[in-house]
């Protein structure tokens, strides 16, 4: 089994959503979350005072899928979330050892 983390832009939730339905997988995780890259965030201003924004806001999803799944859910992830711009994301994939259903008491493979 693999977990996949991607970090992306929030506007592209829905698109990367979609996408890794058409590729049947079934469940995930998102989270909000704030960071910068080589983006290193803007200045807005605000009241006639300038300010400097660092953190970006973006979305974090997390999936865990087995490992005949993990490339298909990478192109899906990457064809949806991509803009050609900076600020589009990074993708994480580990290795995971064990996963457990707690209503069922399933584990591994049958556990997703």
């Amino acid at each position: 089994m693999k977990k996949i983390e991607a970090i992306i832009k929030p506007f592209k939730l829905d698109e990367v959503k979609e996408a890794l339905q058409d590729v049947g997988i079934q469940g995930l995780s998102v989270v909000e979350v704030k960071g910068f890259g080589r983006q290193k965030g803007h200045t807005e201003l605000y009241r006639g005072a300038e300010y400097v924004v660092d953190f970006l806001p973006k979305v974090k999803l997390e999936i865990v899928i087995p490992d005949d799944h993990v490339d298909a859910a990478i192109a899906a992830i990457v064809a949806a979330a991509k803009t050609d711009k900076i600020g589009d994301g990074k993708i994480f994939v580990s290795s995971v050892e064990q996963a457990i259903r707690i209503r069922t008491g399933e584990t591994g493979d049958d556990a997703l």
